[in-house]
């Protein structure tokens, strides 16, 4: 199965193992709850679609990587105590705590949660000395005389033999303890969590074009050379963090990243080719419909290569800016709810608006803090998150310089600043509108109708936040060229969320 698969197969097991009968007890009791066992190549995402879950079941979580461990940490040291049997006393070896069950205390004293995830990753490539603790793990939770606390749940992870020479093959018994899951690389299922994180727009068309360069792992007489989802998501990171401090990207810094020569060479000349086309072709006058005739007529006669580049310059160029008008819709949904919870207390008898504004600043930044630490806030939340507290902030700041901090006065001028925000982000939306309709317009102008319109409409569709802003704002052109357009269902979900919100406070 693809990894969006392992995933929704992961979060109903964690829910499964979540259900409690009538009196709060696990109707699964914690030995008998199979550890998941991911099992697939290197660099696909197994690691990332934990933190996925932990966040989106708001459960914490506790990772390591079990080649770093060795029989001492993961069971506890020994040391000699006294204990007294049929009336003698004996020495006898007992254990500290594991590091890793210890660790998994220290995180619910730190954020008050009682349940989560231990993700143990390369589980079969355990050292000689700890492989044999290990079937005892895996059926009762349990190292050395310390067990996994009760609400917390086994998710292993590891690599097929023929990427890993120390990979132990496990025997059946270990197996029939295990629920097994393979998963195999998927370039559709990686492009839909690649636009929602805002990979690289020279990554996304190179690949559009040369799928068969997304994952490749392959032996050579100077040993392995290979390509994973993850050196093309950390190569994308660096290469935005390259231009914005106007960095040179070359083959030097690719081959770091993608370590076949063949596919970094090929990746270097296409990304120089692709700054080309971003320089020729002015995306932002085509954004703002200020294109010049010139531009429009040389599109037309382009080779198919460039205009892929193009229509992913203009596809990254619009859907940043749908994606900042979804965020900032987020932002504001967050900073309503905590502006309603400051009307509802002044009308239970407080007064000091001021005062009420820091407590729950100071509620979310603590809520925020155990987020992070838990591992259960995803980085876009918790990015959302800084920005409303950062609004609720500027509205102290407004309320310190004005001098009223107090009564229906005082809140009255939050509100008035809070309709600013919400004024801004109308126009930022009809903004985004013109872009997307200037876009379509010049890929009608340029390409008639043609397969790149199509294509540009293929991409609106499966990226989540165009989705999501066409489902809220409408776009003509779009719909025009659309007519049979179905959402899936979880973006339907998310759609009408967004239509019935009210940022009324």
């Amino acid at each position: 199965m693809n990894i969006a698969e392992a995933k929704e197969q992961i979060k109903s097991a964690m829910r499964a193992y979540f259900t409690k009968d009538e009196f709060g007890a696990y109707r699964i009791p914690i030995e008998k709850q199979r550890p998941v066992f991911m099992i697939g190549p290197p660099g696909i995402g197994k690691t990332a679609i934990m933190e996925q879950i932990a966040s989106e079941l708001g459960v914490g979580l506790v990772s390591y990587s079990m080649t770093h461990h060795t029989r001492q940490s993961a069971l506890g040291l020994p040391y000699i105590t006294e204990k007294e049997y049929g009336g003698r006393s004996y020495q006898v070896s007992e254990y500290t705590m594991s590091e890793i069950i210890g660790a998994i205390y220290d995180l619910m004293r730190e954020t008050g949660l009682k349940e989560g995830i231990l993700f143990l990753d390369e589980i079969n490539c355990v050292s000689e000395t700890l492989a044999p603790c290990m079937l005892q793990f895996l059926q009762y939770k349990v190292f050395g005389q310390h067990r996994v606390p009760s609400g917390w749940i086994l998710v292993t992870a590891g690599n097929p033999p023929e990427y890993n020479k120390s990979v132990r093959d496990f025997d059946v018994v270990t197996w029939d303890r295990l629920k097994r899951i393979d998963i195999e690389p998927d370039y559709e299922v990686w492009k839909e969590y690649a636009y929602r994180k805002g990979v690289h727009a020279s990554v996304m068309t190179y690949l559009a074009a040369r799928k068969k360069d997304f994952y490749k792992v392959e032996n050579a007489v100077d040993g392995k050379r290979f390509v994973t989802a993850r050196g093309w998501d950390d190569l994308s990171e660096m290469i935005h963090l390259y231009e914005e401090n106007g960095l040179d990207v070359d083959e030097k810094l690719i081959v770091q990243y993608l370590q076949d020569p063949r596919i970094a060479k090929d990746f270097a000349i296409y990304y120089d080719l692709f700054n080309k086309y971003r320089s020729d072709y002015q995306v932002e006058q085509i954004l703002d419909g200020t294109v010049s005739e010139s531009i429009v007529l040389r599109a037309g006669r382009a080779g198919m290569d460039e205009r892929l580049s193009l229509l992913g310059l203009l596809f990254d160029g619009v859907t940043a800016r749908l994606r900042a008008v979804c965020e900032q819709e987020n932002v504001l949904d967050l900073t309503t709810g905590e502006l309603r919870g400051v009307k509802k207390e002044l009308g239970e008898g407080r007064t000091d608006v001021l005062r009420l504004l820091e407590e729950h600043v100071a509620r979310q930044e603590e809520k925020l803090s155990a987020g992070q630490r838990a591992a259960s806030v995803s980085p876009q939340a918790q990015r959302e998150v800084k920005r409303m507290l950062r609004m609720m902030d500027n509205f102290r700041a407004l309320l310190m310089k004005e001098g009223r901090t107090e009564g229906e006065g005082a809140f009255q001028l939050v509100r008035e600043a809070f309709g600013k925000q919400v004024a801004d982000l109308k126009a930022q939306a009809a903004a985004g509108s013109r872009a997307l309709e200037n876009a379509f317009s010049f890929c009608e102008e340029a390409f008639a109708d043609g397969d790149e319109v199509l294509l540009f409409v293929t991409e609106l569709t499966v990226n989540y936040y165009s989705a999501r802003f066409i489902g809220h704002y409408g776009c003509d052109k779009y719909y025009l060229h659309n007519k049979e357009l179905q959402f899936q269902e979880r973006q339907q979900e998310i759609l009408k969320r967004i239509d019935e919100m009210d940022w009324n406070v």
